[in-house]
């Protein structure tokens, strides 16, 4: 029997709602590693259950992914009515009534696929925003053949490198986000495996490297960290770090790279490989399959191994490939997050400065366009070299205690620290108050603020909208108001404010400049 985690549920429930009320083309985010195979194979299966007449069609770029996003919905139905269109993998059922299809193979064939209800994207995010492109092409033919044809994406990462949000902007193809869960969301309940980083001795230099298209030029790139002294001396520390670690992962900014580091691992009696975009299919295959059951050690990659790899044992990842990408940061961050049994973190040794770039990945905040480059705000802890945020007061690795700031100004400051993936932090509450929150072009919300001591937390209730935020508000509401009908507008919500019941304590935690509420405790659940 198929039993969703809640999350997986939620992020179904969530296109329904969707649906049901706006016309779009929604995405869903879900880390990496938190099962969106699942949740398409879930989806699928309980659509055709409801219209048994729809064709549904699940398209992405990578032939990982199409061959992964097929078994998993024959491993949980195996008498789907399933096929594949993938010249990578040799297939070409065309007329399946599911079809998971690869988007180099199919998109000049909407008029043969001919009516299609449903169109899901997996790997949203590497959809060009042009207008002008295969995809958007091929899904402007679908539309032409089926007016009602409905697009949902799915990503881990929803933004690109050159256009921001991927449903914000001129030609965005998505239209909103209808669900979210964050990583730190799935670490803190055991999800996904926490990653640790530990600041290397090594730092890539990148001065000087120029930029096309808002990423580093990629032969400039190659040419400026490819430097043998470098490579021996970052493989030493990758060595010294991954001697009690099983499998680990190199990303490297170059083929020719890739190979020197490979070749310097491999001077230290460790097992390793390289894998790169053009490596044949065969070979890729075989080197995949023996890192998985563990017979390679590591792999040094260029171009790979961030989208549809998925590889449990993973527990040290070593970044080589300086990114403006806070996508392809994540992504690669991302391929440790996978549970396996005995491993308890997967650790992260960034030589490219990445963290610094982008922050912890929790945490990303894509640039908009004409944003400069300038570094998020991070430490070193002297004792552990564990990389943390700057506020940080003590290490969460070793317990190094930092000194504190000098206080230059009298203020009301939080007493939070800027722990990223730490446990919210609980504070009492004193008093609690509700507002009218009007923005121009939204409908209007409810406001909550939190008085806990000197410090007063916010939080912003969304009862007149649609989707996603309106399940967050009904699940609000009750919490406060058990039996209590669910209101419409906030005017009704004011009126009603006097029977909702205070939380004695809220979960806070750093959210950019602001701060976040991420749970509420009432008198009966605090312990006596």
């Amino acid at each position: 029997m198929l039993i969703l985690r809640p999350y997986q549920q939620s992020a179904i429930d969530a296109i329904y709602a969707y649906f049901g009320d706006q016309a779009g083309n929604p995405l869903i985010v879900i880390p990496t590693a938190g099962g969106k195979a699942l949740v398409l194979a879930a989806f699928v299966q309980g659509v055709l259950a409801q219209w048994p007449d729809q064709r549904i069609l699940i398209i992405t770029h990578v032939r990982e992914l199409i061959a992964q996003n097929h078994a998993e919905l024959l491993g949980q139905w195996p008498d789907a009515p399933a096929g594949i269109y993938s010249a990578g993998l040799g297939r070409r059922d065309l007329h399946t009534q599911v079809l998971f299809a690869g988007i180099q193979s199919i998109h000049k064939r909407a008029y043969d696929v001919q009516r299609c209800d449903l169109v899901l994207i997996d790997e949203a995010h590497l959809i060009p925003r042009a207008s002008d492109t295969m995809y958007r092409r091929f899904l402007d033919d679908l539309a032409i053949i089926n007016p009602y044809l409905k697009i949902i994406g799915f990503t881990a990462t929803p933004y690109r490198l050159d256009s921001g949000l991927l449903h914000k902007g001129e030609d965005a193809l998505f239209t909103d986000i209808a669900y979210e869960v964050s990583v730190r969301s799935l670490i803190e309940q055991g999800f996904l495996c926490p990653l640790v980083s530990k600041a290397p001795g090594v730092r890539l230099d990148v001065t000087g490297v120029g930029s096309r298209g808002g990423e580093f030029i990629p032969k400039d790139l190659q040419a400026a960290v490819d430097q043998d002294p470098i490579t021996r001396a970052a493989v030493d520390e990758i060595v010294t770090y991954g001697e009690s670690r099983r499998s680990w992962l190199v990303f490297c900014a170059g083929v020719d790279h890739a190979i020197h580091v490979r070749d310097a691992i491999r001077t230290r009696g460790i097992c390793c490989e390289s894998i790169f975009g053009d490596t044949p299919k065969t070979e890729r295959d075989a080197i995949v399959t023996a890192f998985k059951k563990g017979q390679i050690r590591a792999l040094a990659s260029m171009g790979v191994l961030t989208t549809g790899f998925n590889a449990p044992t993973v527990d040290l990842i070593a970044m080589l490939r300086p990114t403006k990408s806070a996508g392809l940061y994540v992504q690669m961050a991302g391929r440790g997050t996978r549970l396996f049994p005995g491993k308890d973190n997967c650790l992260v040794l960034d030589f490219a400065g990445n963290v610094a770039c982008h922050g912890p990945i929790d945490m990303v905040k894509p640039k908009d366009k004409g944003e400069g480059d300038g570094e998020v705000p991070v430490k070193e802890c002297p004792d552990c070299h564990s990389i943390l945020p700057a506020a940080t007061r003590t290490c969460p690795d070793c317990g190094h205690e930092f000194p504190a700031p000098e206080v230059k100004i009298e203020a009301t400051a939080s007493s939070l620290e800027i722990l990223s993936l730490n446990r919210p932090q609980w504070v009492a509450v004193d008093d609690v108050s509700y507002y009218l929150h009007e923005k121009p072009g939204k409908p209007p919300s409810l406001r909550v603020e939190y008085l806990c001591g000197m410090v007063r937390h916010q939080e912003w209730v969304c009862l007149q909208h649609t989707g996603y935020a309106r399940q967050k508000a009904v699940a609000w509401w009750q919490s406060r108001a058990p039996g209590l009908p669910v209101p419409t507008s906030v005017d009704v919500a004011l009126d009603l404010s006097d029977e909702l019941r205070w939380p004695v304590e809220i979960a806070v935690r750093p959210s950019g400049r602001f701060t976040e509420i991420v749970g509420a405790r009432f008198p009966q659940e605090i312990a006596p």
